[in-house]
């Protein structure tokens, strides 16, 4: 579940925007504009070009879209830093959004390193450094190694992958995750103790980096 930072000075606009991306697009979290603790997968800046610089400082693979009124072109669109005009398009912008975060996953600045291992996520794949296997992966197994990884600083509890990987889901239970986490670490450890993918520490699961 993709995490979105929207900064914008107009807070109606804010307000209006992140109902609508939360209305069309339920695989994506909008973050409130003060929330500088959480994940960020893609930055929204809302005519700010002058934060650009400072913002990509501090997130330096992360896409960010840039929205300006008509025959602003003040900013050119790159790799990482898109352009869109106002006034917006809702599809076209989740379009866009995704697109960026696909590009990113399917780049080399998206591919994640620990451990000898390289995970591509747009592949489904991890590539372990220390046979030259590949081994594919399916869609949670991914959404769990980037949570892990992006939270590798410290202990992920059940509940948290739970809501991340899951939503929250009626169906799924903590015994859910413990069998997705028991299924990919024999898929790609092979029970090599030097080749650990993920541990179990203090009822929460962490990545071996």
């Amino acid at each position: 579940m993709p995490n979105i930072l929207l900064l914008s000075n107009n807070e109606d606009f804010a307000l209006d925007l992140s109902e609508q991306i939360t209305l069309y697009a339920h695989d994506f979290t909008v973050l409130p504009q003060d929330d500088e603790n959480s994940l960020i997968d893609m930055i929204i800046l809302d005519e700010r070009a002058q934060d650009l610089k400072t913002l990509r400082a501090h997130h330096p693979n992360t896409p960010i879209i840039l929205l300006q009124k008509e025959g602003d072109d003040s900013v050119e669109s790159s790799v990482l830093n898109q352009v869109v005009f106002k006034p917006l398009s809702l599809e076209s912008l989740l379009n866009q959004i995704q697109a960026g975060i696909n590009l990113v996953d399917n780049s080399e600045a998206g591919y994640l390193n620990f451990n000898l291992y390289e995970l591509h996520p747009l592949q489904k794949e991890i590539y372990n450094e220390r046979n030259g296997e590949t081994i594919k992966l399916t869609e949670k197994e991914v959404a769990i190694i980037k949570f892990l990884y992006k939270n590798k600083d410290k202990i992920v509890s059940k509940n948290d992958l739970l809501q991340e990987v899951w939503g929250y889901s009626p169906d799924v239970s903590t015994h859910t995750i413990e069998t997705h986490i028991y299924r990919l670490r024999q898929k790609v450890e092979h029970e090599d103790t030097s080749a650990q993918l993920i541990v179990t520490e203090d009822g929460g699961y962490k990545l071996v980096l």
